[in-house]
């Protein structure tokens, strides 16, 4: 692994400049040069052994949209999510910001009743490109909250929400796939709903509404991102997608078009849905022949689910039939571990992003704010109010793969509230559980006690994260450690 560039400041304004005027320079001589369209497609629960680019046995799994988004892009193997559970990671993207700034800043998740996370007033990466002229579209997986109310009304408008943070329309899951609300959402109320008449289930809140079918989840989703983008066509502004399908979280259901297509299981046919879903869309853009003028970056929320207990144990199935969710990284999903942060991450941009490159530079799910407002010529960003978080890293995107790392530091946050730092080849875990006001913090023991102590690991002679070597370099441990509680305190980590 490369060492971390230690001043990357100047080196990255230098860079980022000459890489924007080299990607804008063949129009510059008639008029500005139109941005490019942008897609982020962020799964769910999908580790980073899971593809056939990060590794994944093909005959196991077969995921041949998202690899030609690595031959025809970068791929990332030090991309990291800021939290190893799914609602954080999804403030971050939006935001620019560590979900524990606000008061979930336990580790846990957005409840399906809960109010909007995110303040109207807080510029979002939506809000930002809207300010740029481009269409906004968010289809999928929300989870980050609607309303003011301590408890959602979803009988009634529910807003404010992803129209208020700048996004120009909405279809979403509310919370989970599978979870109770059993509806979809379409820009400010339930789609299709009927009555405020409630008729409670067990699971469900019971609205007058058409119930989401589990298996058609996926396809439903993927032709609304589809009907979307068919809208843009031919238009004169750019447009955003934010995608966010609920493949590969749980329930694990397949759609019959998948279902028995993977030897490992449901999973694997689940997998399947996914890899489906990302080519619908990209033979969208091509229809409309914007695929060349589209950056697209996949990634996902968090790591795979590697423990048992999962409420259909799948994973388990794939797992024994070979499937390595998460790679050759320790833990999965909820834990402290690498399998829990570091996530696949491609990022497709014809002719500005080298076609069939890796980089090991280190970055994280919440830089896609500062570098997709590098991308339009916001180069500088007010910590104060905008992005405090978030890094540009475009020239990680764009220069060669060996471009150096652009980050000093990333922190982590485990779903128990454990924080971590990493820095080079360092990691820093701090091993102090926290938990959410007036609940009791996780116990030390039992088979996640290991997460809740101190340690520092060196991921290149230890990527198993088996070795504490605190003791034999304590002004590693000190300095990390600061840096830490320096971030905490002083409400932003960008320079």
């Amino acid at each position: 692994m490369r060492p971390v560039c230690r001043s990357p400041r100047r080196f990255l304004t230098t860079l980022t400049a000459s890489l924007v005027v080299a990607w804008a320079a063949p129009s510059q001589a008639a008029t500005e040069p139109r941005p490019p369209n942008i897609v982020v497609v962020l799964a769910d629960d999908f580790g980073y052994g899971s593809l056939g680019a990060y590794g994944a046995d093909p005959a196991l799994v077969r995921t041949p949209n998202l690899d030609r988004l690595a031959r025809e892009g970068r791929r990332f193997t030090h991309a990291y999510t800021p939290s190893s559970v799914c609602t954080p990671t999804r403030y971050a993207l939006v935001t620019g910001r560590y979900c524990w700034r606000t008061s979930l800043n336990h580790g846990g998740v957005a409840n399906t009743l809960d109010p909007l996370l995110i303040e109207t007033s807080r510029p979002t990466i939506a809000s930002l490109l809207k300010k740029h002229g481009y269409v906004t579209g968010f289809v999928g997986k929300w989870h980050l909250g609607y309303g003011t109310a301590p408890r959602v009304d979803y009988t009634r408008e529910l807003k404010p929400g992803p129209l208020e943070l700048g996004f120009d329309y909405q279809f979403a899951v509310p919370q989970n796939h599978n979870d109770i609300t059993r509806v979809f959402v379409e820009d400010h109320r339930v789609f299709g709903l009927r009555s405020a008449k409630l008729t409670p289930a067990p699971g469900k809140l019971g609205l007058d509404a058409p119930e989401r079918d589990d298996p058609q989840t996926m396809g439903a989703l993927t032709d609304r991102a589809v009907a979307w983008l068919e809208k843009q066509a031919g238009g004169a502004a750019p447009f955003f997608l934010y995608y966010a399908p609920v493949a590969v979280h749980e329930l694990i259901t397949p759609s019959a078009e998948s279902h028995g297509s993977s030897p490992a299981g449901a999973y694997g046919d689940f997998i399947h849905d996914l890899d489906r879903s990302v080519g619908r869309i990209l033979a969208a853009l091509a229809k409309q022949d914007a695929l060349g003028q589209t950056l697209i970056v996949f990634t996902s929320d968090n790591g795979g689910v590697v423990h048992p207990g999962s409420k259909t144990g799948a994973n388990q199935v794939a797992m024994e039939a070979g499937l390595r969710i998460n790679g050759a990284l320790r833990g999965g999903k909820h834990d402290i571990w690498e399998g829990g942060f570091r996530v696949p991450f491609l990022v497709r941009w014809p002719g500005r992003v080298p076609a069939g490159t890796t980089s090991d530079a280190l970055i994280g799910v919440v830089d896609l704010f500062a570098t997709v407002a590098a991308i339009v010529g916001e180069t500088r960003l007010d910590r104060a109010t905008t992005a405090p978080d978030s890094v540009n890293v475009l020239p990680a995107w764009l220069g060669p793969s060996s471009t150096p790392s652009l980050r000093d530091d990333l922190i982590l946050q485990s779903a128990n509230g454990v924080y971590a730092i990493r820095s080079g080849p360092w990691k820093w875990i701090e091993g102090v559980p926290l938990a959410p006001k007036g609940k009791k913090a996780p116990a030390a023991t039992g088979p996640k006690a290991d997460q809740f102590r101190p340690r520092l690991v060196n991921l290149v002679d230890d990527p198993g994260e088996t070795q504490d070597v605190a003791a034999a370099h304590p002004e590693i441990a000190r300095r990390l450690a600061e840096t830490l509680r320096r971030h905490r305190t002083q409400g932003f980590s960008q320079d």
